[in-house]
């Protein structure tokens, strides 16, 4: 069926596939969404800074 130099190079291949695969799951599921909700929340709190200091500004 397979030659032992074939079955090297299809558990390399199954094993970089597998490695890509759960990259992308953790990517998709934890990293990105923390990024993003990350610098979301310090737009918020950067827009929050500029109107208390404009309110500062004119008392």
């Amino acid at each position: 069926m397979f030659e032992f130099d074939q079955y090297l190079g299809f558990l390399a291949f199954a094993g970089i596939a597998l490695i890509g695969f759960w990259l992308m799951v953790f990517l998709l599921t934890f990293a990105v969404p923390y990024w993003i909700g990350g610098s979301l929340l310090e737009m918020f709190k950067e827009k929050k800074e500029e109107r208390r200091k404009k309110k500062e500004a004119l008392q």
